[in-house]
């Protein structure tokens, strides 16, 4: 085997997290920094928090937005449809079948 492979191992390893919370632990690091911890991470803390650079929250809302716009319009189509059937007009299918 060969010797001198392993890194060396640090049993008081420190760890910081960006929100100021600091621990120890065993590495082979002797200082990390992390960006979320127990302390800060929403599934422990129950905060809703969104991490989003790319701005793909926000692109998705607006495409909720115009689904549930377009959504209506369709809505208020077939509803005016029903209406204007309700009413006494004949659709297409029904004026043709009178002609034979």
């Amino acid at each position: 085997m060969k010797s001198d492979i392993h890194p060396k191992y640090f049993a008081d390893a420190q760890v910081t997290c960006v929100c100021g919370n600091k621990f120890t632990t065993g590495s082979t690091q002797e200082v990390i920094h992390i960006g979320l911890c127990y302390k800060c991470h929403p599934f422990y803390t129950g905060e809703q928090r969104f991490v989003d650079s790319a701005s793909r929250i926000q692109k998705f809302q607006t495409k909720q937005k115009t689904a549930s716009a377009i959504k209506e319009t369709v809505q208020k189509k077939v509803e005016d449809k029903k209406r204007k059937t309700q009413e006494g007009q004949k659709s297409l299918r029904e004026m043709l079948m009178g002609l034979k």
